[in-house]
């Protein structure tokens, strides 16, 4: 018999006898969810590592008591990132690490300080990157031979306003052309200093894609070019795909009725 038949075997034998296909179902989900809350594949070996929990919300838009009636209201999802990746990470992941840890100490730099951490996760190879060295990293992983990520295929935003003191973090995507290997860069910064140093001079192509970040999520890209608006109007306040960011809207006549906007409808997210 296969785990995959031990599991379902385990699971049908978990259920009390007479119970409905419903109770069954719900009990099975909400084992899911307990579980997967606490822990994650992590690498390729499959290990199961401890979650870093930043947040949990509940519903689906933010409604409190009996102003939900969108149906969703029992919901409860959990925020979380998946934390340090132990040794050996499988594959070439170890390889890429270690010539790049020998470089950092060449550079007469302290590793540990520069490199966060390492997450190894659903196959793919993230590195954390205190943002004072993103673009020494950077050159390192395009310009050794035994490494060559040529190729930055850009940088996007992402906005964790409960991850306190990181709540803005910057994702780099790399590619290694010679090698064809991917990797992705990730360096947090705080809402009260969104500051982070361009890549621009190791990666050109990377301008308009740390222009767009800025213009979408507020991270300032110390010593790029011409960082200026791409999307919104230059005198627009505000960066909108930041999540505090206000929904806005005009209220829309409709067959003599007025709909308000979205944020005056709902307490939406």
């Amino acid at each position: 018999m296969s785990e995959r038949d031990d599991e379902k075997q385990s699971a049908a034998g978990a259920a009390k006898p007479g119970a409905s296909s419903a109770e069954v179902g719900q009990r099975a989900t909400a084992s899911a969810l307990e579980a997967g809350s606490q822990n994650i594949p992590a690498g390729p070996r499959g290990g199961r590592t401890q979650l870093e929990v930043i947040a949990t919300h509940r519903g689906l838009f933010g409604v409190e008591g009996t102003g939900d009636t969108s149906g969703f209201g029992g919901l409860v999802s959990t925020i979380a990132l998946p934390p340090a990746s132990e040794r050996p990470y499988g594959g070439w992941f170890d390889e890429v690490v270690d010539i790049l840890v020998e470089i950092l100490t060449e550079q007469g730099l302290d590793p540990e300080a520069v490199l966060e951490k390492v997450v190894v996760d659903r196959g793919e190879l993230t590195i954390f990157v205190a943002r004072e060295h993103i673009d020494t990293v950077c050159r390192a992983l395009r310009d050794d031979q035994d490494l060559r990520f040529e190729l930055c295929l850009g940088v996007s935003g992402v906005h964790y306003p409960q991850d306190s003191g990181r709540e803005l973090h910057a994702v780099y995507q790399l590619m290694s052309v010679t090698h064809v290997r991917q990797l992705r860069l990730e360096v947090a910064c705080p809402d009260s200093d969104p500051h982070i140093p361009t890549v621009v001079d190791t990666y050109p192509g990377n301008d308009w894609h740390e222009r767009e970040t800025w213009d979408m999520f507020g991270i300032v890209f110390d010593g790029h070019p011409s960082l200026a608006r791409t999307l919104m109007p230059d005198d627009w306040v505000g960066h909108p795909q930041r999540k505090d960011y206000p929904l806005g809207g005009i209220p829309v006549e409709y067959k003599g009725a007025v709909v308000p906007p979205p944020d005056n409808r709902r307490s939406y997210r």
